[in-house]
């Protein structure tokens, strides 16, 4: 199993940048892939970016490409979300996920077992 801790959410203007972090337990971070989700008030879970378990093959929604970059320190157990110039359609909670399968794809909430409690990004215009 797999516990993971999110982190550097906040409120920002916009055109600004955050970086969020998740932390990971466990010795065997480096066997999970990652994902990044979002969920607006109202609106569905939506994907946002995901990292397969070496780094190597990354994944984002077409809205935020050129925009946020995925990353992980395997060392550290932590993967990152890196957004810039943000825009105030990117408010809502942000959520790390961990998957060791490969049934549904990365960018299908059902794909992933395990979540963290959230981080509040909140866009102003």
């Amino acid at each position: 199993q797999v516990q993971l801790v999110e982190s550097g959410g906040g409120l920002v203007q916009t055109g600004g940048s955050l970086r969020l972090s998740c932390a990971a337990s466990g010795r065997t971070f480096s066997s999970y892939a990652m994902g990044w989700f979002r969920q607006a008030p109202g609106k569905e879970r939506e994907f946002v970016a995901a990292i397969s378990w070496s780094g190597g093959a990354t994944y984002y929604v077409d809205s935020v490409k050129g925009r946020f970059t995925i990353s992980r320190d395997n060392a550290k157990n932590t993967v990152y979300l890196r957004m810039n110039s943000l825009k105030p359609e990117d408010t809502a909670v942000y959520y790390c996920a961990a998957t060791q399968t490969r049934r549904y794809g990365p960018g299908n909430v059902n794909e992933y077992g395990y979540w963290g409690q959230g981080t509040q990004v909140t866009v102003s215009s």
